[in-house]
């Protein structure tokens, strides 16, 4: 029995558009900030002054199940929800860039990968698989095709790199609820799972691990962490299906640089 799914309008997307548009407007522009020697405190502060004085949207991390600051960082080995500390960024370092926020009560939610001067070299291929993989999956959605085959698509791509899946955590419905009942596996089998519908909207966020896929959460109650100590990355997109495949709903204001073009 599948979940019911909330199927959204023309009007709806439009709003989740702009709301989506903002959020990604958050992450060029914290681009940057994103140095050497800048703490991760630093960042959130930025991001938040950004979000409730130049976008004049709202922050919904804060306070959401408790969570205590705007975005989450999470940086090397940490696969995702780190929260934002005193810990100064050192060069080498590689860090994900998490914000959510709403603008008319609707939500816009997408994360981004930064290299803190120079990565080495695996940190490189593992950012960069890590976009193909999402990429895969935002490939693979339009009407008729399945959860399965989105899962399916970013696995395929990761583990032909030699890198691991996280299981534990996935994408997300998101309109004007952060989080509905729709769950997106970044893992699975062609053709398994609930068919997508025009107008569904939901998040694409795979965390891949260079060493084994098993985490770990700290005592902080947020942070999860690689087992191994490994380095993990995340992107993550908002994305509508349409009749024809689908919209990426938080295009990157300065675009896709390096990175493949996220074309349908």
């Amino acid at each position: 029995m599948f979940t019911e799914v909330e199927i959204k309008t023309p009007a709806d997307i439009a709003m989740l558009r702009t709301s989506g548009a903002l959020a990604a407007k958050v992450l060029e522009m914290i681009a940057e900030h994103v140095r050497p020697g800048v703490t991760t405190n630093q960042l959130d502060r930025i991001c938040h002054d950004y979000i409730v004085d130049v976008l004049d949207a709202v922050p919904v991390n804060i306070g959401y199940n408790g969570y205590p600051k705007t975005i989450c960082t999470s940086v090397n080995h940490v696969i995702c929800h780190g929260i934002p500390s005193d810990r100064a960024l050192k060069d080498g370092d590689i860090v994900n860039i998490d914000v959510a926020l709403t603008k008319d009560g609707w939500h816009g939610d997408t994360s981004r990968m930064y290299f803190v001067g120079e990565p080495g070299i695996l940190a490189k291929r593992l950012v960069t698989a890590t976009y193909e993989a999402m990429r895969a999956g935002i490939l693979a959605v339009r009407p008729g095709a399945t959860l399965g085959d989105i899962g399916h698509a970013i696995q395929s791509v990761a583990h032909k790199e030699g890198f691991s899946v996280v299981r534990e955590y996935c994408g997300h419905g998101i309109g004007r609820i952060y989080h509905e009942d729709l769950q997106i596996l970044h893992y699975g089998q062609p053709g398994a799972g609930l068919p997508l519908q025009t107008g569904m909207v939901f998040t694409i966020e795979p965390m891949i691990n260079a060493g084994k896929r098993h985490s770990k959460e700290m005592p902080d109650g947020w942070t999860v962490v690689t087992k191994d100590h490994s380095l993990s990355a995340q992107w993550e997109h908002m994305v509508a299906v349409t009749d024809t495949g689908f919209e990426v709903l938080t295009p990157w204001p300065d675009g896709v640089g390096e990175y493949s073009a996220l074309a349908s």
